[in-house]
């Protein structure tokens, strides 16, 4: 049996996950988990990259112990985070994480080099506090030295691959998230780099997904007991969680559900009009030179707040919330809450940033009902009712939106991802939608992840076929509007 292994990590959680195909079918393999952590360091928010490392190499003997060595690995994770390299490959900094303030009024700062029109039509990247490229100037500001002193500037899955194997490469749908890569050109925008004073030597050739990255470093190979091949996937999880998707027809929507949604189709072209931005869509780069045209909002990560607060955690570490409810809740648990204050007519904008690292999500939602003359949400179903609301109708809208800046009427929606477990939240996106939803499968990620290793090992001859594969590899609920 050949093996392939997706490392997917998100904001979270980590997985390991061996595929293989069986009969035509693909098959999935959890071998692995790991939790992923942001710790505070010098003032700011960073990742743990000693634990997400040590996460790896330990799911990587977990492959080893089971006696299914993989032939390839491909690594995934969220986008515009990075890492700077030393001339001898030791990391300079910390691994800051996005939700971290230190962004806060960089976007005046390149506002007033590179105006916010024209760095659109360049890039097609939607404006995000945190983008990488606000994340480098914050940083020009604050560490300047770090920046003259990096030979290389690695995303946090090219990072990994290069611990992996000792080689560094950039690769392309993860870069053109740092809003610095031309969509025109698909390379890094130079001009755009040199005006905004960063070193050019940290922006090198990229790679597509499908690239060899190299096999593992011998010692590497000692500390996990095998050898195998690192390739590169769609490393930005969107990427690859697309990848994915088994729509029916060209006109379907996409929603990669999880920690954020992102909502969107494939397109050929970057669509980079001033209509475009007006409405803050994004075209990422995707594998086979595909852009991913879609809409971020805001996602499960106001549920996943919400549970840890309710569990008496609060988001400042160190501190306890004040919302503890004294006892433990599940997520199916918060859907019965919902689904027992169904009435509740209270609604946010969950793209608002004041959900996006409040200290209190509870107080946040409270707070922006208040201020807008809505009812103000007191019990945790009411409070549940509101994001549920809430994010169907920026599915609604976000659809409406789609559909203005494409010119076609979509007539389905695809769910992928952890969230497309949430069927009451499906239900809710059909009814608003009036689009039939078809939910799964669950492991978009790691089975675009594979997808791309598949293809590049011979399982597959096309895209195409690979995502009829999946069509008939998992369970796919289709939930109708009502």
């Amino acid at each position: 049996m050949k093996y392939y292994l997706a490392i997917d990590i998100g904001a979270s959680s980590g997985r390991h996950i061996l595929g293989h195909v069986e009969d035509g079918k693909i098959v999935l393999e959890e071998v692995h988990r790991f939790d992923n952590k942001q710790v505070h360091v010098n003032g700011h928010d960073c990742w743990d990259m000693d634990n997400l490392w040590t996460g790896i190499v330990d799911g990587l003997r977990a492959c080893k112990a089971a006696g299914k060595i993989p032939a390839t690995v491909g690594i995934d994770t969220w986008a515009v985070d990075y890492v700077l390299l030393d001339g001898e490959g030791r990391q300079i900094g910390d691994a800051v994480a996005y939700r971290d303030g230190r962004t806060a009024g960089m976007d005046a700062v390149v506002d007033a080099i590179i105006p916010r029109s024209e760095l659109y039509a360049r890039t097609g990247i939607q404006y995000q506090t945190f983008n990488t490229i606000y994340q480098l100037m914050a940083l020009k500001q604050e560490h300047p030295e770090q920046l003259e002193q990096a030979e290389s500037l690695l995303m946090i899955p090219d990072y990994f691959n290069y611990k992996l194997t000792g080689v560094k490469k950039q690769e392309y749908t993860n870069a053109t998230s740092t809003s610095l890569v031309n969509a025109a050109d698909k390379s890094w925008d130079m001009d755009l780099i040199r005006r905004l004073g960063l070193p050019a030597k940290l922006f090198g050739e990229l790679s597509m997904p499908g690239t060899v990255v190299g096999e593992l470093t011998p010692e590497m190979r000692e500390a996990v007991g095998f050898n195998a091949t690192v390739i590169l996937p769609a490393t930005h999880d969107t990427g690859s969680a697309f990848l994915a998707v088994p729509a029916r027809d060209d006109k379907a929507v996409f929603l990669s559900s999880g920690t954020w949604s992102l909502l969107g189709v494939e397109n050929e072209r970057p669509i980079t009009t001033e209509e475009s931005r007006e409405e803050n869509f994004t075209n990422e780069g995707g594998a086979w030179y595909r852009f991913r045209y879609l809409k971020n909002i805001m996602g499960l990560w106001m549920i996943q707040s919400i549970r840890r607060e309710l569990n008496g955690v609060a988001y400042v570490e160190g501190k306890t919330s004040k919302y503890a409810s004294g006892r433990t809740y599940s997520f199916p648990d918060l859907i019965q809450e919902a689904k027992d204050a169904a009435d509740f007519p209270s609604m946010v904008d969950a793209n608002d940033e004041s959900f996006l690292a409040p200290d209190s999500m509870i107080a946040a939602i409270k707070d922006y009902c208040a201020k807008s003359g809505q009812p103000v949400p007191q019990t945790v179903g009411e409070i549940m009712q509101t994001v549920y609301s809430s994010l169907a109708m920026a599915y609604e809208n976000g659809i409406a939106a789609l559909e203005d800046m494409t010119g076609k009427h979509y007539t389905s929606m695809n769910i992928v991802g952890g969230g497309c477990q949430d069927m009451y939240l499906n239900q809710m996106t059909a009814n608003a939608t009036g689009l039939p939803v078809f939910a799964g499968p669950v492991e978009g990620t790691a089975i675009g992840n594979l997808i791309v290793q598949m293809i590049a090992g011979g399982e597959f001859d096309s895209l195409q076929s690979a995502r009829d594969a999946v069509k008939n590899s998992f369970d796919i609920k289709e939930v109708t509007p009502c």
